[in-house]
């Protein structure tokens, strides 16, 4: 299924599995300063404008899982889907050095159309899916860059967020990553896993649905291949994760 907002992929898929992608595309719509937010196309190609790889990585693990999978059909810079409404930072006007000229002036009126169209259909549509199936359980996907502007380089490779209101399939994944060899895990970092009114508070959390969200740096999976391998090293230990804890 499709639409101007989200597009879905496997509704027929049988597991309790669910994986989302608030930040799947780059994309600004016709109607949003005339498709055109004032950035170079090297900033809409950045983390700021979406979280690189994570569409293709969603897509690929909900794949391996037999799960659904809902991804977003706009930029996070026209307005942020992982965002509750009253969020200061659900219309960024700067991130991470750029300043967003097609947000500058962006008022309540402007913000409600965005609303309208694209934020609340997404939700409509996340909550749905979600309600179709049967003790369901969310995996959020997002990619994080290497290293901000004027900050140190990030270590981890993959991180795993959650809120202190559950946690009860973060914590055996982290360490289940932590014994991978190769890997530098994050718990929280580089971002706190709560944050109220977020996709996983609204859609997880607010229904006592069991849920994780998975970073993985941008630079692994910018290209197919490392979305394919990240799918095939995270499918099988959340597999286990969920047999394991007996949610």
């Amino acid at each position: 299924m499709t639409s101007e907002a989200y597009r879905t992929v496997g509704e027929e898929r049988r597991s309790r599995w669910l994986v989302t992608c608030d930040h799947a595309s780059n994309h600004v719509p016709d109607w949003v300063s005339g498709g055109d937010l004032g950035l170079p196309a090297s900033d809409m190609a950045r983390h700021i404008a979406w979280d690189v790889g994570a569409a293709g990585l969603t897509e690929a693990l909900a794949e391996r899982l037999d799960a659904p999978a809902i991804l977003s059909k706009f930029s996070r810079l026209v307005i942020d889907p992982n965002r509750g409404e009253d969020d200061p930072t659900l219309l960024m006007k700067l991130y991470d050095g750029s300043i967003i000229p097609g947000n500058r002036h962006a008022g309540p009126e402007e913000t409600e159309e965005r609303l309208a169209r694209l934020h609340r259909p997404y939700h409509a549509a996340y909550a749905d899916l979600a309600a179709r199936r049967d003790h369901p359980v969310i995996v959020a996907i997002h990619s994080y860059t290497p290293q901000l502007r004027g900050r140190p380089p990030r270590p981890w490779q993959v991180a795993v967020l959650h809120s202190h209101l559950d946690s009860r399939l973060a914590h055996p994944l982290i360490a289940r990553l932590r014994d991978e060899d190769d890997l530098t895990v994050g718990d929280n970092q580089p971002y706190s896993g709560h944050l109220p009114g977020d996709s996983i508070d609204r859609h997880a959390l607010s229904h006592g649905r069991p849920n994780v969200l998975i970073e993985v740096r941008n630079d692994l999976i910018e290209e197919e291949a490392g979305q394919i391998a990240w799918a095939d090293r995270l499918a099988p230990i959340l597999c286990d994760i969920l047999r394991e804890t007996g949610l």
